[in-house]
C-alpha cells in the first residue's frame, strides 16, 4: 500500500513532464516533412528565433536579465514595498508602475525579466502587472513612431487606453489575488535585507547604467552614435563593479541573473519557434477578411490573433499601418496594438512559469477583453 502512494506521489508530480514529452514525440513522430507547407513553417520559426537572437538577445535580453538581477539583489526591499508593494498607495503605486513601464523600449518578452525581478522583490502584484502591461505598449519611442506614421489621435488613443487598462488590469489582479500580496508583505516582514554599505546614490547610477545600455541601442539615432554611447555607459557601469561593488555582491548579482536567464530564456526561444510556425499556418486573408469592420467579433479576432502574434520592438507600428491600408478598420488595428504589444505565444509561455496558471491566464483574459472593449470605443468615434 505504501508503494501505491509512493507512485501516486510521483505521478502527480511528474505527469505533467511526461505529457509534454508525449506531445513532443508525437508532433516529431507524425510530421508531415513532405508537405511544403510544413517546411516552409519550420523554416519560418527557425528564420525568426535567428533575427531574434541576432537583434534582441544581446543588445535587449541580455541587459534586461542584469539588471532584474541587480534589482533582486541590490533594491532595499522596503524601497520597492513603499514604492509598488502591497501596502502603497494605489494612486503612488499604479501611476510610477505605469511611468516606469513607459519610458521603457521593449518588446514583450525584454520587459519579462524586469517584470520578473520586481514581482520577486515584493511589488504588489497590481502594481507588477500594470508595470508588465505598459513596459511595451506605450514606450515613448513607439508612441512617437505611431503618431508619425498612422496619425496623433491614434497614437493618443493608445497612450490613454494602455494607462487606464494597465491600472484597472492591476485592480482586478489586486483584489482576486490578494493573498498573494498579503503572503509576500508577511514574508517580507519576517526577513528583511541585510543592509548594503551604499548610498542610495551609488544604487541609483548603478541601476541607471545598465539602463542606459538597455535603452540606448534602441534609439532612433546614428549608429556610432547609439554605440558610443552604450560603451559610455557600460564602462561607467564595469568602473563601478570592480572599483565600488563588494566582490560578493556582485557573484550574489551573477548568481540572480542566471537564475532567472534560466527560468525564462528556454521558454521563450520555443514560444518564438512557435510563433514564427503560427505566422504561416495561418493565412493573412483570414486576419483581414476578419478585421475589416469595427465590430465587437472583429475586435476580438484582433485580440486573439495579437496576442498570438510577436510584435519586436516597435515593428508593430509598419504591420498594423499595412494592414490598415488593405482594409483593416481602426477599432481591431488599436486592439492589434494593445494586445499584440504585451502578449505573444513567447511572453505568455513564460508568465505561466512566473506567475503560475491562474494569475497568468487571468492577466492575459483580462488584457484582451479590455482591449477588445478599448478597440471598440475607438473605432466608433
Amino acid at each position: 500500500m505504501e508503494r501505491l502512494f509512493q507512485i501516486k506521489a510521483w505521478w502527480n508530480d511528474e505527469w505533467q513532464k511526461f505529457l509534454y514529452l508525449l506531445i513532443a514525440f508525437s508532433f516529431f513522430y507524425f510530421m508531415p516533412l513532405e508537405s511544403d507547407k510544413v517546411i516552409e513553417a519550420l523554416t519560418a520559426g527557425l528564420t525568426l528565433l535567428h533575427d531574434y537572437a541576432r537583434r534582441h538577445v544581446l543588445t535587449c535580453l541580455v541587459p534586461a536579465f542584469f539588471i532584474a538581477g541587480a534589482i533582486a539583489v541590490f533594491v532595499k526591499k522596503d524601497s520597492i514595498l513603499q514604492l509598488l508593494g502591497p501596502g502603497a498607495k494605489k494612486y503612488i503605486a499604479y501611476p510610477i508602475a505605469s511611468i516606469s513601464g513607459g519610458i521603457l523600449a521593449v518588446c514583450s518578452c525584454t520587459i519579462l525579466p524586469l517584470f520578473a525581478g520586481i514581482y520577486k522583490r515584493g511589488a504588489g502584484i497590481g502594481p507588477a502587472v500594470a508595470f508588465l502591461f505598459t513596459g511595451p505598449a506605450i514606450n515613448v519611442t513607439a508612441i512617437f513612431l505611431t503618431g508619425n506614421a498612422i496619425g496623433w489621435d491614434f497614437a493618443l488613443a493608445r497612450l490613454i487606453a494602455s494607462i487606464i487598462i494597465a491600472i484597472i488590469v492591476g485592480l482586478i489582479m489586486g483584489l482576486i489575488f490578494n493573498e498573494h500580496d498579503e503572503r509576500s508583505a508577511q514574508n517580507f516582514l519576517v526577513g528583511m535585507d541585510e543592509e548594503k554599505p551604499y548610498s542610495n546614490w551609488t544604487i541609483f547610477f548603478f541601476l541607471f547604467m545598465q539602463f542606459g545600455v538597455l535603452i540606448v541601442p534602441g534609439l532612433p539615432v546614428p549608429t556610432l552614435t547609439k554605440w558610443i554611447a552604450a560603451g559610455l555607459f557600460l564602462g561607467a557601469l564595469l568602473w563601478l563593479v570592480i572599483f565600488k561593488l563588494r566582490r560578493e555582491d556582485n557573484a550574489a548579482w551573477i548568481v540572480e541573473t542566471w537564475d532567472l536567464t534560466k527560468k525564462i530564456l528556454p521558454y521563450l526561444f520555443v514560444g518564438i519557434f512557435a510563433a514564427g510556425m503560427i505566422d504561416v499556418l495561418v493565412p493573412d486573408e483570414w486576419i483581414q477578411l476578419a478585421v475589416g469592420q469595427n465590430t465587437l467579433a472583429g475586435n476580438a479576432v484582433a485580440s486573439v490573433s495579437g496576442a498570438l502574434m510577436y510584435f519586436a520592438t516597435l515593428t508593430e507600428i509598419p504591420i498594423i499601418e499595412t494592414l490598415m491600408k488593405m482594409g483593416m478598420a481602426r477599432g481591431p488595428a488599436l486592439t492589434l496594438f494593445l494586445t499584440g504589444n504585451s502578449l505573444s505565444i513567447p511572453s505568455m509561455i513564460v508568465l505561466f512559469q512566473l506567475m503560475g496558471k491562474k494569475q497568468a491566464l487571468t492577466y492575459m483574459g483580462l488584457i484582451c477583453a479590455f482591449s477588445i472593449v478599448a478597440g471598440t470605443i475607438f473605432g466608433s468615434l
